[in-house]
């Protein structure tokens, strides 16, 4: 082994070190690329880091990030989960199971919509945690149920993840929507599935609403609302796609589109104040300014990883997976499983993918479905303990009743479930490609 590559083991094995001592990200990962770059080459080594760094802040596509997050931020500031909420629930509230059901619905809504994770899991659970608690649900079933669909909106686009995936993939923003609209489904639908069947083997975890809760609105009452509520957010979210899965508008051109459209309608619904204009500014601008901060610091690591051999270490790394390259893609997706442990999407995106894909691009391997496998493993890294997000967010607004352990508890089998949607998409390639394919992108 090369001094470059035990430097390149070294810097690896530093970031994880200050990330344990509690550095922030960008940080850890800025520095460790500056001392072991430096260390193996000398200033040399960054003469293309000027480069690297313009290449972000002026590459078009990532534009559309922070007009994606003002259009999330302007609806989840609109309070639209509640009213969603209000009326879903009641059009599922007769089944055992039911308002479990309505708040995945309404979190592949508020996915669509928004894609905030925090935001969605922290209204969702100040709404419904104490409603579900005294309508029966169990603890853990209750926590688990909000924890899992909050998170649905890192796979349902528009979603930042795909945003950056296209950027380190090479594939464009419209075709990794298209890929991810099936798996999105289909993890909501594994979801949605497993409730259902735990509430015919066991309504006593997941009640229905009172018969008399539910006579409080009328059928005409309730299909008004179902159009009021449902419907301009949902033909928000489907224009914004279309036009991008469609081809009528590029990415950044449909965000600018999404973001005064979320403007119009938070306007149109009567909550628009210049307080609330000034909150949600303020919230996009740290939100926008976090994420570009980590990618202009991952150019640095980046540059020095392979500067100093690191992609031939991995390339003999894999070369030791039995299997070839389906071998190497277990792998691959197991390392990920285990990095969310510890890591956000954003560290585990921008920087352990880049180490591996010189790799799968010289076997071959199909960048998209490789693009929505990632997307959909890395859906776990929200929920699994100890630093899963979703957990941490819903502790912050959860009853005294409710303890860490019922909301640990509650998420261990939706991470199972999502395992199960990705080994269903890892069988199937088809459901991340046949969309893609089917529109001609």
């Amino acid at each position: 082994m090369s001094p470059g590559e035990l430097l390149a083991i070294g810097m690896v094995a530093s970031f994880f070190a200050l990330l344990v001592i509690g550095i922030p990200v960008g940080i850890a990962i800025a520095v460790c690329g500056l001392v072991f770059g430096y260390a193996g080459f000398g200033p040399g080594l960054f003469n293309l880091l000027p480069a690297r760094i313009y290449g972000v802040a002026t590459n078009y596509t990532l534009l559309a990030i922070p007009l994606f997050v003002f259009m999330g931020v302007t609806l989840e500031k609109s309070r639209l989960a509640e009213e969603l909420l209000d009326v879903i629930g009641h059009l599922a509230g007769r089944l055992a199971g039911g308002m479990g059901i309505a708040i995945i619905l309404v979190g592949m809504l508020l996915g669509a919509a928004t894609g905030v994770v925090g935001a969605t899991i922290v209204t969702l659970g100040l709404l419904t945690l104490p409603t579900l608690l005294r309508r029966g649900y169990s603890k853990p079933l209750a926590c688990g149920t909000i924890c899992a669909s909050g998170t649905l909106g890192q796979i349902i686009p528009p979603s930042l993840i795909l945003i950056l995936l296209s950027d380190i993939l090479g594939e464009s923003v419209g075709t990794l929507f298209a890929a991810a609209v099936v798996p999105g489904l289909l993890l909501s639908g594994v979801y949605i599935l497993a409730l259902i069947a735990l509430a015919a083997y066991r309504p006593d975890l997941a009640p229905p609403i009172p018969a008399e809760e539910r006579a409080g609105l009328s059928r005409g009452t309730l299909a008004l609302k179902t159009v009021k509520v449902v419907v301009p957010p949902l033909g928000l979210v489907v224009a914004v796609l279309g036009s991008i899965v469609g081809g009528v508008a590029a990415p950044t051109e449909a965000a600018s589109m999404g973001a005064i459209g979320a403007l119009l309608l938070v306007i149109l619904s009567g909550k628009f104040s210049f307080r609330l204009l000034d909150e949600i500014a303020r919230s996009t601008l740290l939100i926008s300014a976090m994420v570009f901060f980590i990618l202009i610091c991952a150019q640095v690591f980046g540059l020095a990883f392979r500067g100093l051999g690191g992609e031939r270490l991995v390339a003999d790394a894999f070369a030791l997976v039995p299997g070839g390259v389906t071998g190497s893609l277990i792998f691959l997706m197991v390392l990920i499983f285990v990095l969310g442990f510890f890591l956000e999407w954003i560290e585990i995106g921008y920087i352990a993918l880049p180490l591996f894909l010189p790799f799968f691009i010289q076997s071959g391997v199909d960048m998209v479905w490789l693009g929505m496998l990632v997307c959909l493993n890395l859906q776990t890294s929200f929920l699994t303990p100890p630093f899963g997000w979703s957990l941490f967010f819903l502790k912050g607004v959860a009853p005294a009743g409710v303890t860490t352990g019922d909301i640990y508890r509650g998420a261990v089998p939706f991470i199972l479930l999502q395992i199960v949607a990705l080994v269903m998409l890892f069988l199937f390639p088809g459901l991340a490609t046949w969309l893609p394919n089917a529109i001609g992108w």
